[in-house]
């Protein structure tokens, strides 16, 4: 049973974690007017491996052009848009050691393992910070089955903000949405999202007067809690400061939130959610953890009744379940490509300044060496990145290259992210960014 000071510390770690920010106030400005280009990126991660078969057109074996030939069934919704599009084989990932998953080191580029603490901040967290500044830098949303979305709202396995720092996902779109939203909505949703704030203020102010009175030693810890509550109550005053320009980005509220039928209506909403905190400027960075990092995972939606880690031991190539995951995965990227183009940005749309890195967070398949770890890129990030093409590599520099690349494209040089010259010396043939990949 949890005593009264613990349970003001898992909230606190929770609440502070799941926004995906570091405890400092600097971190959340008010949508400031930039100069810069308004860059931002989206990582899609989903579990039980990519296979390359399921992506690479067939019969090509070498680098070139994607005009003529036909994207295989299951990205074939990303048909339309694959003049934008990059595919990438023969990275590798063996140092992560991925398995059924590299979790946190999917996207660090480092040995992970499940309930492993990440021994590094992740490549999503690190562009956070490099991008022009939003309310809410990074956000991440977890897909998965809906028993357990609905009692693990919140799960962290992929991104984190440095070691020993998981940033957690959301999962109940009801959470998420009062959380964004919550300060312009009517209704139950305004009533829950009162009583939360009027519970959080309470608390913050609660924790604050108390934590003087304890030893000198756990005066630092706590006051990190204290913080935690800070930080949330700050980003729902700043989120409350925008109400006006966030009414017209708000997704409408329906019975997918209160009544789902099937997981993929979460899915779908939590989708939404993402689409919308990138619209309206809320956040740079999204990442999108279908599965949530996990072996887990349902579509019934989708008129699949297996899941789980069932999935994962299945051939992914000319599977019609397969397919229809990663069909369903593309049409999640279409909807993401079309929202953002609909925007207009600069000269363009916001289309034209974003990234979209859809991989896996266990290369290739379940069971995986992580030998090959296959990665599509759509959108060029302000003409940073070429498109229309297909690039192999040889199989000799790591997924750690590639985030890199997304550091140099975002102005920050990076020789190797996340390695010391030793693992470098040993699981990367060369330095610096992916020059095949950059314009």
């Amino acid at each position: 049973m949890l005593n009264r000071r613990k349970m003001l510390q898992t909230m606190a770690a929770g609440a502070g974690s799941a926004l995906g920010f570091s405890l400092l106030p600097e971190r959340l400005l008010a949508m400031p007017k930039l100069k810069e280009t308004p860059k931002r990126i989206v990582f899609f991660m989903q579990n039980q491996g990519f296979d390359p078969a399921t992506c690479i057109p067939e019969g090509m074996k070498r680098s070139g052009s994607l005009a003529k030939v036909k994207l295989p069934e299951p990205i074939s919704p990303l048909e339309p848009y694959k003049e934008r599009m990059h595919i990438i084989n023969g990275l590798h990932g063996i140092h992560t050691s991925p398995s059924h998953s590299a979790f946190f080191g999917a996207l660090g580029g480092y040995r992970g393992s499940d309930g492993v603490p990440p021994s590094a901040a992740t490549i999503d967290y690190e562009l956070s910070k490099i991008l022009p500044q939003t309310l809410l830098p990074h956000l991440c949303i977890g897909m998965d089955s809906m028993e357990n979305m609905t009692t693990k709202p919140t799960i962290a396995t992929l991104s984190a903000s440095g070691a020993g720092q998981p940033i957690f996902m959301h999962s109940n779109p009801n959470h998420l949405y009062q959380m964004l939203y919550g300060g312009i909505s009517t209704g139950n949703i305004r009533r829950h999202h009162e009583a939360r704030s009027n519970v959080f203020n309470q608390i913050e102010k609660l924790a604050a007067s108390k934590g003087t009175s304890l030893p000198t030693a756990d005066q630092q810890r706590y006051g990190q809690f204290v913080e935690g509550f800070k930080e949330v109550n700050g980003l729902r005053d700043r989120l409350d400061s925008v109400a006006d320009h966030l009414r017209k980005f708000a997704p409408k509220v329906d019975g997918r939130y209160t009544s789902p039928e099937h997981e993929t209506d979460w899915h779908d909403v939590l989708l939404d959610l993402g689409i919308s905190s990138l619209t309206s400027g809320i956040t740079n960075t999204l990442t999108i953890g279908s599965g949530r990092g996990e072996i887990f995972g349902a579509w019934k939606g989708l008129g699949i009744e297996q899941q789980g880690h069932n999935l994962g031991h299945m051939e992914q190539p000319g599977n019609p379940i397969w397919i229809k995951i990663r069909q369903y995965n593309s049409r999640m990227l279409v909807r993401i490509i079309e929202a953002l183009e609909s925007v207009p940005e600069g000269s363009g749309t916001m289309m034209d300044h974003t990234l979209i890195v859809y991989t896996s967070n266990n290369a290739d398949k379940q069971h995986t060496s992580g030998a090959n770890w296959p990665v599509m890129l759509l959108g060029n990030f302000d003409g940073a990145f070429k498109t229309g093409c297909f690039t192999q590599l040889d199989g000799k520099r790591p997924i750690n290259s590639l985030y890199a690349t997304l550091l140099e494209a975002a102005g920050v040089p990076c020789e190797h992210f996340n390695m010391n010259e030793k693992l470098a010396r040993k699981f990367d043939s060369g330095s610096g960014p992916l020059q095949e990949l950059l314009v």
